[in-house]
């Protein structure tokens, strides 16, 4: 479970700072260097990112559907 720190954290990025991040995250479980125990850290933590993500692109659609029928 996410603590209130690293939920936090993760909502004070921007967007697309948290979108360069969720990418390094894939590029480098992906080369297979990392430790199992490292492994599972980064992919918990783009797991929480990519909800994030998915959240704020609900909200801006939501906003700008909003600003369609004004």
């Amino acid at each position: 479970m996410a603590t209130a720190k690293s939920k936090a954290q993760t909502t004070e990025k921007s967007f697309e700072e948290a979108l360069l991040e969720l990418e390094t995250i894939v590029s480098s479980l992906e080369k297979g260097e990392l430790s199992l125990e490292e492994s599972m850290e980064v992919y918990e933590k783009g797991i929480k990112l990519t909800a994030n993500l998915n959240n704020r692109l609900k909200t801006a659609k939501l906003k700008i559907e909003e600003l369609k029928t004004q």
